[in-house]
């Protein structure tokens, strides 16, 4: 009997005091994921497809839509912004936009990325979509489009709204891809900056980093923090040291500091314990390869994406690489065509399998270079 209270006494701790131990690593937030950004790969998880408010870490789907808009000509950092009055009258944290002013992209992507305003965030959609409605619905698209299946975007803020909600693993899939343009991380970890705001640019709004780790977490690379009362306290942080770079994600913080200790642990745990090795990098080329009855004798397989290993620190095991491709490659060809695959393994169990693609775009022979090439073989033999 004595037995059985004990154990109604230990389940009851563990119901009122949600603390979940992994090693030395204590968390107490809702829902934590720790990704490996070279891979993708998972390395430790709690809740991670819980579908939760992600208050204004939802920006990062607004601030990857904006690189995004810029790398395609739609958009450029010089580009002039008018500000509505709807994007004007967003609450929460904002820069205080009047109705009517205009605002460089540039700076609304940094009143974005270090304030966390929620102006600026609805004033970029509608730069980039033409309506509020419009950016919301490519929110949407495009969160499907990268795997965030259990991801649905009301707003381009993260205001709390009803069926506005996403998951630990969804925010690292979107934070990992926003990582991926590299001109972000300027304004991602940028501290502190001003920005002249109004019609007459009489207002000067002092924007101070909203992400503390930006200041104390050594190889801080981003990303976005978020709170409100439904989302309790979030983050995705990133950070890199050598050729390792980790995305922790934190949903249900109790606290502000809570999120920000529990971040670094998940991040202190990844670089404590893994090691990134780089087997090769996107366009390398891995293998040059016959091809017949074209303008080129041959024609070079690059790698389509970086070839990266996750491995446990110390780990010695034997990395082997497998090459597949096509025994008869024939014209034409296009750029991009994928010809092949790169098998990687480690002590003989498959890690990663990454396509190869043709590194330029091969013709057909015309008549005269296959007679050519016909009467070379014959007088030389080969």
């Amino acid at each position: 009997m004595k037995k059985r209270y004990l154990s109604i006494f230990l389940v009851m701790i563990i119901i009122l005091n949600p603390v979940v131990s992994f090693g030395e690593l204590d968390i107490t937030s809702k829902a934590v994921l720790l990704m490996d950004y070279g891979t993708g790969k998972t390395i430790f998880a709690i809740n991670e497809h819980e579908k939760m408010p992600p208050a204004s870490v939802t920006k990062i789907m607004t601030l990857l839509l904006a690189m995004e808009a810029i790398d395609s000509g739609k958009l450029n950092l010089d580009n002039k912004i008018p500000i509505s009055d709807y994007a004007a009258g967003m609450g929460g944290t904002q820069v205080y936009l009047e109705p009517g002013e205009t605002q460089r992209v540039e700076d609304l992507i940094k009143a974005v990325a270090i304030r966390s305003a929620n102006d600026a965030a609805v004033a970029l959609g509608e730069a980039i979509s033409g309506t509020n409605e419009g950016f919301i619905k490519l929110m949407n698209e495009r969160a499907k489009s990268l795997g965030m299946n259990d991801t649905n975007f009301t707003n381009a803020s993260g205001l709390p709204a009803d069926d506005h909600y996403t998951t630990a693993y969804d925010i690292a899939l979107m934070s990992r891809e926003l990582l991926k343009h590299t001109g972000i991380q300027k304004y991602l970890t940028t501290y502190m900056d001003d920005l002249l705001v109004g019609k007459e640019k009489d207002d000067t709004q002092v924007m101070v980093n909203t992400n503390r780790l930006v200041r104390d977490y050594d190889g801080t690379t981003g990303i976005k923090t978020g709170s409100t009362k439904a989302a309790g306290y979030c983050i995705s942080a990133s950070a890199k040291r050598g050729d390792l770079q980790l995305i922790a994600v934190i949903l249900g913080g109790q606290t502000s500091a809570i999120r920000f200790n529990e971040a670094k642990k998940l991040l202190d745990y990844g670089f404590a314990n893994y090691d990134s090795v780089t087997i090769g990098k996107k366009d390398d080329v891995i293998i040059t390869v016959p091809i017949e009855k074209s303008n080129l004798t041959s024609i070079d397989l690059v790698l389509e994406r970086d070839a990266i290993a996750l491995l446990p620190k110390g780990n010695n095991g034997k990395i082997d690489k497998q090459i597949n491709h096509n025994e008869s490659i024939r014209s034409p060809i296009m750029k991009g065509d994928i010809l092949g695959e790169l098998i990687i393994s480690v002590d003989n169990q498959e890690i990663d399998r990454i396509n190869l693609i043709s590194k330029n775009e091969v013709k057909s022979a015309g008549f005269l270079l296959q007679f050519k090439r016909t009467v070379q073989s014959f007088l030389t033999g080969k």
